[in-house]
């Protein structure tokens, strides 16, 4: 995958997604993430990541931590 699509990586259900980290001076936009259904705060660094045969339309923003932990805690938000 390039750069326009960040690095591929397996995902929580076992799928593969791309992923992207958003550096905090991007993150303009308050998201909640699918990991703990908390909300990530404008300004805050986080990973960006969406189904590889999905499309970026379906892309979560993710806590960095909840992320590495996708495999060993279950998603307490689906997606809509």
């Amino acid at each position: 995958m390039g750069d326009v699509f960040g690095r591929k990586e397996t995902g929580p259900d076992g799928e593969d997604y791309a992923v992207r980290t958003v550096p905090g001076a991007r993150a303009v936009k308050t998201y909640r993430c699918p990991g703990c259904d908390h909300e990530i705060p404008p300004g805050t660094a986080h990973i960006v990541a969406w189904a590889v045969y999905g499309g970026e339309d379906d892309r979560r923003h993710w806590h960095t931590g909840c992320w590495r932990g996708r495999n060993t805690r279950s998603i307490t938000r689906r997606w809509s």
